[in-house]
């Protein structure tokens, strides 16, 4: 597989097309192949074995694509099975987890108190509490389970506006967000829904996801290895999902763009 090969990017449904979107952004001349698991999703709320059976069944699709390196743009799916993916590809493996690091970083030393907004799984798997474990002793971090926003953007319906903000008050309304300093937006799926919840918040408070450091990882990786793209023409972003409904890539493209502008 030479430079122009495609590079892979898989989530348990939607939400990895914002990172698909900052990596087109970054990395405009690559091939970017987008597979989506909507008729599992979500993956935040079922059993870990069965998540990474998804996992590599998705994994061997990529490659026998061809695909150049693979990123997991699912902090659920990084969490249960990026090592053993590792193991398994020949190939590099991007993954992600909550931005709890720049989040606490941001302080410049002093003590942060951070939301840490995710799906129920990313919140009990070891690495996101081996994660957690390095900054609790300084830093104020809540653990926020968010699995409704998952399902809204699953369903369609983002433009919903009474029913997203129902959902995103009945999370945040449980902190004091005067006495906070940032939210990370540890799930793909939730970065659709940064502007409504910074209007719920008060200024000063940071939202942080994980998009744009991903993306960047990725070009790093790739120039290291003498791999990116270097053609002046721009890259496609294939797009196929599991749900097989014929509104899905319709609705997929409709994110992306959404993410772009």
């Amino acid at each position: 597989m030479g430079s122009g090969a495609p590079i892979g990017i898989f989530d348990s449904g939607l939400g990895g097309l914002s990172v698909t979107a900052s990596i087109h952004a970054l990395l405009p001349s690559e091939e970017l192949s987008y597979f989506g698991d909507s008729a599992n999703a979500p993956y935040g709320t079922k059993p870990p074995e069965m998540v990474a059976q998804r996992c590599m069944d998705i994994g061997d699709a990529f490659m026998d694509q061809g695909v150049k390196a693979m990123v997991i743009a699912c902090n659920t799916a990084t969490s249960v099975c990026v090592e053993e993916m590792r193991r398994r590809y020949p190939v590099p493996i991007i993954g992600m987890e909550p931005a709890l690091k720049p989040a606490c970083q941001r302080g410049g030393g002093l003590p942060q108190r951070v939301i840490v907004t995710a799906t129920p799984l990313t919140l009990k798997e070891d690495r996101f509490s081996r994660l957690m474990d390095r900054f609790k002793a300084t830093h104020t971090i809540f653990a926020q389970p968010c699995p409704d926003l998952v399902r809204i953007v699953e369903s369609g319906h983002l433009d919903d506006h009474d029913l997203v903000d129902a959902t995103l008050h009945k999370y945040l309304d449980l902190y004091d967000l005067d006495t906070m300093d940032s939210i990370v937006l540890g799930c793909t799926h939730f970065v659709f829904f940064k502007d409504r919840i910074a209007s719920l918040c008060p200024p000063g408070l940071a939202l942080m996801d994980g998009n744009e450091g991903t993306a960047r990882h990725l070009r790093d990786l790739l120039s290291e290895a003498g791999r990116l793209n270097e053609s002046e023409a721009p890259g496609r972003v294939h797009i196929a999902n599991s749900d097989s409904s014929p509104r899905i890539i319709e609705y997929s493209r409709h994110l992306l763009e959404t993410c772009k502008s």
